[in-house]
């Protein structure tokens, strides 16, 4: 079976051949994980669109990530690279387009008044509760196109092929290669 995907200066990219038992394969590996990111940056573009249009145009989706590292009780711009798989400089970096943006704040630590904490501003909070929103609403819009009960069992499928300990975590940014 020949299925290529793509060319790079004429050579084969992602080509399928056979699975070596003479058995056709009917969908290559290579696809799940790249429709589960088309899925996901589908989700986070529409996610975007609808922010910027309830104001927040300058909102990026590492900002989204950076928001919930630092959390509700607000966090170091250490731990908040620790959190997102980064270095202290590049969360810094990010901290500090936050703070521009009026997305979080410095603060004291009440706890040791040698540290300061980051802190989500109610600019922050405002939308992450949007975000919150619209993704209820795109999720919504996926159970009215797939049906509700095949929305659910994608989630389900996920969640037992999905690490528990992984799930959830913010450090995409390490492994997609961004600062």
């Amino acid at each position: 079976m020949d299925n290529m995907v793509d060319h790079v200066a004429g050579e084969n990219v992602n080509q399928v051949v056979d699975n070596g038992k003479g058995v056709p394969v009917d969908t290559p590996g290579y696809e799940l994980p790249l429709l589960l990111f088309g899925g996901f940056r589908t989700l986070i573009d529409r996610l975007h669109a609808r922010l910027a249009d309830e104001g927040h145009p300058d909102m990026r989706p590492a900002h989204g990530f950076a928001l919930q590292a630092i959390g509700t009780g607000g966090a170091t711009a250490s731990d908040i690279g620790r959190r997102l798989g980064v270095s202290k400089q590049a969360a810094g970096k990010t901290v500090d387009r936050l703070l521009a943006l009026g997305y979080a704040e410095r603060a004291d630590d009440p706890a040791d008044a040698r540290r300061k904490l980051v802190r989500i501003t109610p600019r922050g909070h405002d939308a992450l509760a949007r975000s919150a929103a619209i993704f209820d609403e795109l999720r919504a819009e996926w159970a009215a196109t797939l049906g509700a009960d095949r929305v659910r069992d994608i989630e389900t499928a996920l969640r037992n092929v999905v690490p528990a300990e992984t799930a959830f975590r913010l450090d995409a940014t390490s492994w997609l290669g961004a600062p």
